[in-house]
């Protein structure tokens, strides 16, 4: 691992059915200590050091965790040589887990950092360039030592565990930072500690249209702090009613003919700059990447490893595909959003018409197991003009759309993100898709499947970058 390139925090994220498993293995209501190991890729970002959960390994009492010589519990040389190599053969950082009495304050004591300097140097070795590294939990905190090489050990900042809902746990409560005064009405609701979180939440959006320049207000007004917005597309006039924030004048003007635009290079703004300026109007401190390009091409997509969130906001298969794939890979929660209007060609007759919101948390909700990614529309988006002319693909007529309908689902999908990252949902809740139909004033409610032998969202889960993303170089 490149330690020239570690910038700001480290922090573990834990898939919720991984931390619920180990959780029961530490505090099993015996009030004693317990042992496990995690293995977790590494993600090196500009915003600090992210390991990803990918294996437990439960240490069984008095076969693998056993009195120790020097310190109270032990894992047995064995199970940590095994651990050792498994991590090893997979890439994984090694992190060995054991628990303290205590809620909402942790720390590793003096004979846990002995145990560690007489043996990491060692383990280092075994993982071949992994970092190894410690972790302790109290009920709602955890605190870590991580050793990144034999000269550069580092603490541990905070763990998130990725579920339904989300939970951050620290070494110790922090201090809040303070509240702007703008955000006052907000603050008695989600309380001053919701509205820090926001401030430090960095959020992906794929798609600025319709749906997506909401979602970007939205975003914007509730004071996330760092907003990547990802869409390659241009404004168009039929843009005009749906497109939050746009302008006549961000058009290319009716007067000037296109021979002349194009020597004079004048084309209509991108839409993810329309959303730029939107989101700075509401909250000049915001933190905005306005990516006019396509999720589907590799340098984009690595813009979006360290987010907090993403919303999926653009209907094609590759999109789909790609931030599918993201959810699971790097344990980023996820929502897709969208309305349709389904309409009988031949007629022209209105068949269906909603709004829906689906959430997809990492290794639980995936869209390739509820067939929501059709290969057939994969395979004709990856086809040049050309192919698709050749094998004779009949043009794409544009879908309806309504501002209106985009809005009701970016409602729910903002509102179910808002509550899940500051925790206000109950932890236990299923995951649940909902889809609104305008005459229909009770919305449908869809329980998603999920595959056991999934290769996406359970073959994904966790790698971070030691798994391609489906994209192009």
């Amino acid at each position: 691992m490149d330690e020239s390139a570690m910038k700001g925090p480290i922090s573990i994220r834990l898939p919720k059915a991984m931390m619920s498993e180990l959780r029961a293995h530490l505090f099993q209501g015996d009030g004693d200590e317990h042992g496990a190991v995690i293995g977790a890729s590494a993600v090196a970002t500009a915003r600090g050091l992210r390991f990803l959960g990918r294996r437990l390994f439960l240490a069984v009492d008095g076969v693998d965790y056993l009195p120790g010589h020097r310190g109270y519990r032990m894992l047995t040389a064995d199970f940590v040589r095994q651990c050792a190599l498994a991590c090893a053969d997979d890439g994984l950082a090694y992190m060995a887990v054991h628990n303290h009495p205590g809620t909402d304050s942790v720390a590793l004591s003096g004979d846990d950092m002995a145990s560690h300097r007489r043996g990491y140097p060692a383990l280092l070795d075994i993982l071949d360039g992994s970092p190894v590294g410690a972790l302790v939990f109290a009920h709602q905190a955890v605190a870590g030592d991580i050793w990144l090489s034999k000269q550069n050990q580092l603490e541990l900042d905070h763990a998130v565990v990725v579920g339904r809902t989300q939970e951050t746990m620290y070494p110790s409560p922090r201090t809040l930072s303070g509240t702007d005064p703008q955000y006052d009405r907000q603050v008695r609701l989600l309380g001053e500690r919701g509205q820090d979180i926001l401030s430090a939440q960095k959020v992906g959006i794929i798609g600025a249209g319709g749906a997506g320049s909401l979602i970007s207000e939205y975003l914007a007004r509730l004071g996330i702090g760092h907003l990547v917005v990802v869409d390659f597309d241009r404004l168009d006039a039929t843009n005009l009613p749906r497109v939050v924030g746009a302008k006549r004048s961000d058009l290319r003007p009716k007067w000037l003919p296109a021979p002349i635009a194009r020597l004079l290079r004048y084309k209509a703004k991108h839409k993810v700059d329309i959303a730029k300026r939107v989101a700075q109007e509401a909250n000049p401190r915001i933190q905005f990447e306005a990516i006019a390009g396509d999720i589907t091409d590799s340098a984009v997509a690595q813009r979006l490893v360290d987010c907090d969130a993403i919303f999926l906001a653009a209907d094609t298969m590759q999109a789909r595909l790609v931030v599918n794939a993201l959810c699971h890979q790097y344990l980023i929660p996820t929502w897709q959003v969208g309305a349709k209007v389904q309409v009988d060609p031949p007629t022209g007759k209105i068949q269906d018409v909603f709004s829906v919101v689906r959430q997809l948390v990492p290794g639980e909700t995936c869209l390739w197991c509820n067939e929501l990614i059709d290969s057939t529309r994969l395979a004709e988006e990856a086809a040049s003009p050309e192919q698709r002319q050749a094998q004779r693909y009949v043009d794409e007529v544009p879908a309806p759309s309504v501002i209106t309908l985009n809005a009701v689902a970016v409602a729910h999908a903002v509102n179910d993100y808002l509550f899940a990252v500051l925790g206000l949902l109950d932890a236990d809740q299923m995951v649940t898709w909902t889809k609104c139909r305008p005459l229909d004033p009770q919305p449908a409610i869809e329980l998603p499947r999920q595959d056991t032998v999934c290769p996406e969202c359970v073959g994904r889960l966790g790698m971070g970058g030691l798994k391609p993303l489906p994209v192009r170089e």
